[in-house]
């Protein structure tokens, strides 16, 4: 795992004086996640305060909503550069050595409202207008197909010239009914799948 985020840049070799324990998680599908265990960093972070959005507040926009594609950015995260100079902090140790972050690792605590701040700000020109944008889940809605292929060229157009990319097998497009988020939206309403919905809310 060490090398493959070497060879994609996601990490490098450091000499920092933090130094956070790896945790290898096992997955279902019987791989492991790669986490690395920010607990003491976190607890001496100034945190950040930008508003999650509430996802029944995001649903309140949909009323007039008949056309939906959904996309679902690839490993989020790591496509947020982390500031320069800070990188040190994210080190994590090794058998083989230290390494650090040059994109934002999943456990820190600012993490989160860092990347919705980025996304509420790359796509503020439509928010809640014709997309809505919960971390790396992005829906575009349109009363009419018609509208949905201008609203969906316009939000592809923005990825584009901000570099983010988005994982083709895990996302929707101009569907009139598609789960987001843990509910299945459509043309006829709203409707909840307990089980999605809490994966969401962990």
């Amino acid at each position: 795992m060490v090398e493959e985020m070497l060879t994609a840049g996601i990490i490098s070799y450091s000499t920092s004086h933090f130094a956070s324990l790896v945790l290898l998680v096992p997955k279902k599908d019987n791989t492991w996640r790669f986490c690395v265990d920010y607990r003491a960093l976190n607890g001496i972070t100034i945190k950040n305060k930008f508003p999650i959005p509430l996802i029944e507040d995001l649903f309140s926009k949909l009323a007039t909503a008949n056309v939906f594609t959904k996309l679902d950015l690839r490993a989020g995260y790591h496509q947020v550069r982390m500031k320069e100079g800070e990188e040190y902090k994210t080190d994590f140790r090794t058998h083989q050595g230290l390494y650090e972050f040059k994109v934002i690792p999943v456990r820190l605590t600012n993490a989160p409202a860092t990347f919705q701040s980025l996304m509420n700000h790359v796509f503020k020109p439509l928010i809640r207008k014709t997309v809505l944008v919960f971390f790396n889940d992005i829906l575009i809605y349109s009363p009419s197909l018609d509208s949905h292929w201008r609203h969906l060229r316009e939000v592809l157009e923005i990825m584009r010239s901000n570099k983010l990319l988005a994982k083709f097998s895990k996302c929707s497009f101009a569907k009139r009914e598609v789960e987001y988020l843990g509910h299945v939206i459509s043309e006829k309403g709203m409707q909840t799948d307990p089980e999605k919905l809490s994966a969401v809310a962990a």
